[in-house]
């Protein structure tokens, strides 16, 4: 289940999230890894559970915190924050979402399909399984007006699920999907109606561990395979955390996948394409873009422990892996 150190992580980036904007630029120098192109980033990397996307020229990063968090970047380097969506929680959340945080929003997942940028964003309490997935959409991301969709999935502490870390995935033949969940029976994904962008089918399990954290799946369609990234172990410990970010393929949406060694990942399996360094420790809440850019986050060992944003150009070697 989730952990209960999630709570003062989460919070403290929903304190700091618009002091950031004024502070001063930070100037980071992103290198998780030598043979990596990562980008160096300036302005307000403040970030957890980052989704990235683009419109026009400009990159936008939508992640957790007060209202759903939004920060902007004109030309892929320098961020700036944005109003969030959210200025107060529609009524509905309280209905499946009692003791929800005020206005507390997780993981949101932002993608363009069928002339509308969709945003699934989750809301939950500490250490349970009351928890339920939202929409909210409009035209454009600079045109905003942001439109609640309402509730999308829900689940309660009967389920063996949790109904949080959502994801868009647009299948090979154009029809959306929804992957979701964290730690508990694992990772799940199920089919969307194009119309109402809610689901329409059953529910299918793609991956699960037994041991240590499962969580954040981001599937998406390369040459004939899904890839399945996500997260596990632990996140939201600063400098203490362990997050690491793992993938397998499968040439079907709703499994098996398998990593590069054959295990599958209902079996446990997974490789791991990130497990941080010296300064950047457990990266996770990955996000992926056009097949061709990776975000996450990652906790910085010279600033105390505090999540920031990192972006790297995501590479695929010659058997259809990724790679940095």
């Amino acid at each position: 289940m989730l952990k209960s150190w999630k709570k003062s992580v989460r919070g403290k980036l929903a304190r700091t999230a618009f002091a950031a904007v004024t502070s001063a630029a930070l100037l980071l120098s992103v290198v998780p890894s030598a043979s990596a192109e990562h980008w160096a980033l300036t302005g307000d990397v403040a970030v957890h559970d980052p989704s990235i996307t683009k419109e026009g020229n400009a990159w936008y990063i939508f992640s957790t915190g007060q209202g759903i968090q939004v920060q902007r970047s004109d030309d892929g380097r320098n961020f700036y924050r944005l109003p969030q969506i959210f200025l107060s929680p529609p009524s509905w959340w309280k209905s499946y979402v009692p003791n929800q945080t005020p206005n507390d929003v997780w993981a949101p997942d932002a993608q363009k399909y069928n002339g509308r940028v969709w945003v699934y964003y989750s809301i939950s309490t500490f250490g349970s399984r009351t928890s339920a997935i939202g929409l909210t959409s409009a035209t454009s991301i600079g045109a905003g007006s942001w439109r609640d969709d309402g509730l999308v999935l829900r689940t309660t502490q009967s389920d063996d699920y949790n109904a949080i870390d959502p994801n868009l995935v647009i299948d090979a033949s154009g029809n959306p999907w929804l992957s979701f969940g964290s730690w508990n029976s694992g990772l799940k994904v199920t089919r969307l109606d194009k119309n109402t962008m809610k689901p329409t089918g059953q529910i299918y399990s793609i991956a699960k561990r037994t041991a240590g954290g499962l969580e954040a799946p981001h599937v998406t369609y390369r040459d004939g395979y899904y890839y399945l990234f996500a997260s596990i172990d632990n996140c939201c410990q600063g400098v203490n955390s362990n997050y690491k970010i793992i993938y397998g393929r499968s040439t079907s949406i709703t499994g098996p996948y398998v990593d590069k060694s054959g295990k599958k990942l209902m079996d446990g399996g997974g490789t791991v394409l990130d497990a941080g360094n010296d300064r950047w420790k457990g990266p996770g809440g990955q996000s992926i873009y056009n097949n061709s850019v990776i975000a996450r986050h990652a906790y910085d060992a010279t600033d105390n422990g505090n999540p920031k944003l990192l972006i790297s150009d995501l590479k695929w070697d010659s058997a259809g892996w990724p790679t940095y």
